[in-house]
């Protein structure tokens, strides 16, 4: 199922918070939605779902105006907010029956859905407790169940990892990923890597405009500088300087060479080359034409983080 975003804007006030930004998601899409707090994440998000109403602008959910249609994309999307309301005095099962049945799920599919919730968001332990009894991790595993019970073919989750251990979030990311084959996933996080694990492609916003949106891989070739590649020889030489350096700077595509040391005949070296430029298989070859005995070889590759750190940084 599509989403379709034109030039939509929202104004808080006289504060704009997003600024005339259109994008659009499509069927077995997850997309990460990434920007620093304040950039207009939770509005767009907010917006699409029908929490609240654009200030101008269109956005559609599989041809369903959300100002026209509100009630039609509400029951076609499920919805985690980044502050996740729950009835702390409702055990887990009364909940998600709630929930269920705000959605008019009849007896067998409401049945069927709250056993597949409880067992894939892991519940199974703590489902005849209070949901204020639950520590935050579980409240946000019922706060996912929520979200998908009545079996949304969009799925919009703002920080669904949040609070969780290490081990969740894994088991959180696995779900999503399943989930993503078949729905369209819109995710919002500020945990880069599981943006890179999850995604298929990612819009950073920054100050409400779009300032990148691609793939991880799109965004981290497009916005690298030089690549680096770390190299450990060791080679019987008398002078790592004058035997070994000029021989790497010499290699195409090599712009600079910086030492980093040497001991017991092992010698550190970064290699910086072009934007673009692989040359591990030209340093392998030369090692071996050298007789050197390579170490290590590593190539740094620019991280989501770094992309995200450059395109939102102030000043």
């Amino acid at each position: 199922m599509a989403i379709t975003v034109r030039n939509l804007t929202k104004y808080y006030g006289h504060e704009k918070a997003i600024k005339d930004i259109s994008f659009d998601v499509k069927t077995g899409e997850i997309l990460g939605f990434l920007g620093p707090n304040g950039a207009g994440k939770t509005t767009t998000m907010k917006i699409i779902t029908c929490y609240m109403p654009p200030t101008s602008g269109l956005v559609d959910v599989d041809g369903l105006d959300i100002r026209t249609h509100s009630l039609e994309v509400r029951r076609k999307i499920g919805y985690l907010p980044e502050l996740n309301p729950l009835y702390l005095d409702m055990n887990v099962i009364e909940y998600l029956e709630y929930a269920a049945r705000l959605h008019s799920l009849d007896k067998a599919k409401l049945k069927q859905q709250m056993q597949a919730m409880i067992e894939v968001c892991g519940l199974k332990g703590v489902r005849h407790k209070d949901v204020g009894e639950l520590s935050k991790g579980y409240r946000q595993r019922v706060g996912l169940a929520q979200a998908m019970i009545h079996d949304p073919e969009v799925l919009i989750l703002d920080e669904p990892t949040s609070g969780l251990d290490p081990n969740q979030i894994v088991e959180i990311r696995n779900l999503i990923r399943q989930l993503g084959r078949a729905k369209t996933v819109i995710l919002s996080t500020h945990i880069l890597s599981e943006v890179q694990a999850t995604c298929d492609r990612v819009i950073i916003v920054n100050e409400g405009t779009i300032v990148a949106d691609g793939t991880p891989q799109q965004l981290q070739q497009e916005f690298h500088g030089s690549e680096s590649i770390t190299v450990e020889l060791k080679a019987d030489v008398r002078n790592a300087m004058t035997d070994i350096f000029p021989k790497l700077k010499a290699l195409p595509h090599v712009e600079s060479v910086e030492y980093g040391g040497g001991k017991d005949g092992a010698h550190r070296f970064s290699v910086f080359t072009a934007k673009g430029s692989d040359i591990r298989e030209q340093l392998f070859n030369q090692a071996v034409t050298e007789k050197w005995v390579l170490l290590e070889m590593s190539r740094k590759v620019t991280s989501l983080e770094e992309v995200f750190h450059k395109l939102t940084k102030v000043g």
